[in-house]
């Protein structure tokens, strides 16, 4: 019997409306826009004109054309020092050292960064008609509308750190005299429909690798310049394409959109053909392996670059466990493509994950639920005939692919897998029995938990030293595990196991404002407790996380470039203990509010990013995909969480 799980059942009593709401949209201008230089020292706006004073003269902005060209200097006044500004609200602002000052019907205000100012070493202020205050630094600029704090610094959102000039007009939009140019940031309407739409175009257009369509980032071929791009693999295009197609899943559930209904067709493919293309050819896998990725054969041969016997040792010397293994790229029986071996949990984790979701809510006829079970089902078979463990075309398991009783229980090297292992399996085995209806996997299952106490080792799912000190890998894959593992449960003291680890679990992760994650814990534990020695606990996620979980979809980046974000000199920020960080070598920390930066304040390309380290991104090489954003709107608008805002896509 198919079990269709309906939203109502896991939605929290109260929906949030994302409503309209502004979204900041980054522009520079330098020499080649007509700027007679890009050392800019001071900005004006006068009659709704934009003047900007440089090294070698005063420019003025055209906005028809979008350029700058020379400007008499004579009637236009440049502020000289760091000014006093009154708001539109008649708040007078002043900043100081370590400071800023607020000062309204006789009293003042002051914040600090105990009360969340980000940075000092103040250079100018302004305000704007939609009550909000900017604040220039030496190292970015800083935007407070008397509650939220927005850090603006690095080429996300400015052509140069050093601020020396703000102005800002009526509607919001900001103006920056930079050492690097003038930057500008609009303040534009948008819905988080809207920003789904693009995001889903943005991927249509750029990001889907080969005829079936894998879903992952490119490579631009100047920064952050998006008209050209390069396309190539990903040790994980089984698990980005499956997460983007779980959230098509949800989305033609939610909406009834047909073209979402046909991009979760589309990625069932893609990852059907993983499995498919792993049979026959000079090295074949056994039955149900599947790839981790494709290349085509008319291309360059990748083992040349992955299965160096150099690249091996070298691996081997940081994991003792590294496989070696050549070549890692097998070629399919036809010739036309290379696969990807020595695959991981990871992957088995995003496939059953959306093989779920897609025999649930997409798939309707007769032989689409035929091609699910029968997907399922090979995959499953694999890992019970070869003793739990995952077994690649040289008949030895893959690094990552062991699920076996007596490595995880009783090998010290698979101790630290151990939890997490035990949840993916059991939760494979529990996807299959619900698609298929096969009594082998619950018996598979069973025997799991009665013979090798696998339930037990769920109940402690994450080994780490607190919130921060995990691998957001881990993470992402189990909060997967548990969000099907619960749903298809019908133990009830199993389900109770669970959803008490869940808990656990989730606790960690509630710093870190993850939609996803908070979504999938919701769906999952609204509405239910436990009871233990010390009394009766609520399970049902408690605080801002839905508030908290709808800004960071707000507040989510259109802009995907894989920018430069630095955030380690704040002075809002509280490092974490030595030992919540195993390697410490790279800054890591939180605002003082216990929570991570924003996600506009750091680079985020997929769930697995560590949000507790300060300084990251890259070169502007590179564009990330907006799946990321995709599957939490889409579940949340499903599980009701987030409320509809309007007819059609």
């Amino acid at each position: 019997m198919t079990l269709r799980f309906l939203p109502a059942l896991f939605a929290t009593l109260v929906a949030a409306s994302a409503g309209t709401f502004p979204i900041e949209v980054r522009t520079a201008f330098t020499t080649a826009d007509g700027l007679q230089s890009n050392d800019v020292t001071a900005l004006v706006i006068s009659n709704g004109k934009i003047f900007a004073k440089t090294s070698a003269g005063v420019g003025r902005f055209d906005r028809e054309r979008g350029r700058w060209s020379a400007a008499d200097v004579r009637p236009i006044n440049f502020p000289r020092s760091l000014p006093t500004v009154t708001d539109s609200s008649g708040r007078v602002w002043t900043a100081r050292r370590g400071a800023v000052q607020m000062r309204q019907a006789g009293r003042v205000t002051v914040y600090t960064p105990a009360e969340g100012l980000p940075y000092d070493g103040f250079t100018s202020i302004a305000a704007g008609g939609d009550g909000a205050v900017w604040f220039g630094t030496h190292k970015g600029a800083i935007r407070f509308d008397g509650k939220t704090w927005e850090y603006r610094q690095g080429p996300r959102w400015l052509p140069g750190d050093d601020v020396r000039s703000v102005a800002v007009e009526a509607n919001g939009s900001a103006w920056f005299a930079t050492n690097a140019g003038v930057g500008l940031i609009e303040r534009r309407d948008t819905t988080l429909r809207e920003k789904a739409k693009f995001f889903e175009d943005e991927i249509d257009r750029r990001h889907r690798r080969t005829q079936y369509g894998y879903v992952r980032a490119v490579r631009l071929k100047r920064p952050g310049d998006k008209s050209e791009w390069v396309q190539s693999d990903d040790d994980n295009d089984g698990l980005w394409t499956a997460m983007y197609g779980a959230g098509e899943c949800y989305a033609y559930a939610a909406t009834g959109s047909e073209l979402a209904k046909k991009r979760a067709k589309d990625a069932f493919e893609a990852l059907w053909f993983l499995r498919e293309v792993t049979q026959g050819g000079s090295h074949p896998a056994p039955a149900g392996f599947l790839a981790r990725s494709v290349l085509p054969t008319s291309g360059p041969d990748p083992n040349l670059r992955d299965s160096s016997p150099k690249t091996d040792e070298e691996m081997r010397r940081r994991d003792a466990l590294w496989k070696k293994l050549s070549p890692r790229w097998p070629v399919s029986s036809d010739g036309k493509w290379y696969w990807k071996a020595d695959t991981s949990s990871d992957e088995l984790d995003g496939h059953f994950f959306f093989y779920a979701l897609y025999y649930d809510l997409v798939a309707s006829s007769d032989d689409e639920k035929r091609r699910v079970r029968e997907q399922v089902s090979a995959i499953a078979d694999h890992l019970i005939d070869h003793d739990f463990e995952l077994i690649d075309w040289d008949g030895k398991p893959t690094r990552w692919g062991v699920f076996n009783p007596r490595k995880l229980n009783h090998d010290p090297n698979w101790w630290p897998e151990r939890s997490l292992n035990s949840l993916s399996i059991l939760t494979y085995l529990k996807v299959a029995e619900h698609i298929t209806g096969g009594v082998k996997y619950r018996n598979a299952l069973r025997k799991l938990i009665d013979e090798d106490a696998f339930d037990t080792n769920v109940l402690i799912p994450k080994t780490n030293a607190g919130p921060g000190s995990g691998n957001q890998s881990d993470d992402e894959m189990a909060f997967m595990d548990f969000y099907n593992l619960i749903r298809y449960e019908t133990d009830p003291q199993l389900r109770y196991k669970y959803s008490v680890s869940f808990y656990r679990y989730w606790i960690m992760e509630r710093p870190e404002l993850n939609p996803l994650f908070n979504f999938m814990y919701a769906a999952t534990n609204a509405r239910k407790s436990y009871s233990e020695t010390f009394g009766k606990r609520d399970l049902s996620p408690a605080g801002e996380w839905l508030e908290e979980s709808i800004d960071t979809l707000r507040r989510y980046p259109l802009d995907r470039v894989n920018w430069r974000m630095t955030n380690s000199h704040r002075k809002d920020i509280v490092l974490l203990p030595t030992y919540a960080r195993e390697r410490g070598e790279t800054p890591a920390g939180s605002r003082n509010n216990g929570k991570v930066l924003p996600i506009d304040e750091r680079f985020v390309d997929h769930w697995n990013h560590d949000p507790w380290q300060l300084d990251q991104g890259g070169n502007g090489m590179q564009l990330a995909d907006g799946a990321s954003f995709l599957l939490p709107y889409y579940m949340g608008l499903y599980h009701k969480f987030i409320e509809d805002e309007g007819p059609g896509r």
